[in-house]
């Protein structure tokens, strides 16, 4: 029977002494996954290609108390996506959460679709997925108790009606499916595998195209039941409720957060 004590909200919550890496950490959602996870006492690994921005979130981390350290990192560089993840184990003391942020798109039609464009969609969005998971995995294996988030869609797991976007699409539905494949294979190991899939939210992420094209904009908020785009910081609980001992009998989840687009 558990006492009043085990549900506390630090109890739950709280991750001190987790070491957590969060791919594309400099801007948007990843940002967002720092910084929470710092708050809630985590060491965060913040990772970027651009390491300026990284350094940046940082500097945001230290200034409110909390640890980070800023890395530079092009997930495409396979080598480099390893190499970066050891490292930061090795110097944070560990590997507990992994965050798997990082993501590009091509908008356009898809006959008229470079297979360049293609590729490279697939090889951020998917494929550095599935190898970092592959390279983080040992170091969750040595304490069996690993946390790995990925960052999937809306439209990974319904059709997009708004705008041709079919290799971002294809890639994050595929990383629903991963996450469930991944979830069954480690459970015994202790690692937990979930995702989020969040709608369309107010960051950098695509704000140049959703700036030039109001009428889309009016669309997507018409097409959301709350009527409005996710603020990012919307995102944080579930975030952190993915990494943390919250949720820790839920493995295989790929989590709404959409303003009940997908209800819809």
């Amino acid at each position: 029977m558990n006492s009043y004590d085990d549900l506390s909200i630090d109890r739950l919550f709280r991750l001190d002494g987790d070491v957590a890496f969060v791919t594309g950490g400099g801007d948007g959602f990843g940002r967002i996954a720092s910084m929470a996870y710092a708050q809630a006492g985590a060491s965060v690994a913040v990772t970027d290609i651009d390491k300026d921005k990284a350094d940046a979130v940082v500097a945001e981390i230290t200034a409110g108390g909390g640890h980070a350290v800023a890395l530079q990192l092009d997930v495409s560089d396979r080598a480099a996506l390893k190499q970066t993840i050891d490292d930061a184990a090795a110097s944070l003391g560990g590997l507990h959460i992994l965050v798997n942020n990082a993501g590009i798109s091509h908008r356009g039609p898809t006959v008229d679709m470079a297979d360049e464009d293609w590729d490279r969609v697939v090889e951020v969005n998917l494929s550095a997925v599935v190898l970092g998971c592959r390279a983080a995995a040992p170091h969750m294996f040595s304490h069996g108790n690993g946390r790995i988030v990925n960052l999937a869609s809306i439209v990974g797991l319904v059709g997009n009606r708004l705008f041709a976007h079919i290799g971002y699409q294809a890639t994050k539905g595929a990383l629903v499916n991963v996450t469930r494949g991944l979830a069954v294979e480690w459970a015994d190991r202790g690692i937990r595998v979930n995702a989020v899939a969040p709608t369309f939210f107010r960051t950098n992420f695509g704000a140049g195209y959703m700036q030039s094209n109001p009428g889309m904009v009016d669309a997507i908020e018409s097409a959301t039941p709350m009527g409005r785009f996710g603020e990012p910081w919307e995102l944080a609980g579930g975030l952190l409720y993915l990494a943390s001992r919250a949720s820790s009998m839920v493995t295989g989840v790929t989590l709404p957060v959409d303003g009940g687009w997908t209800a819809a």
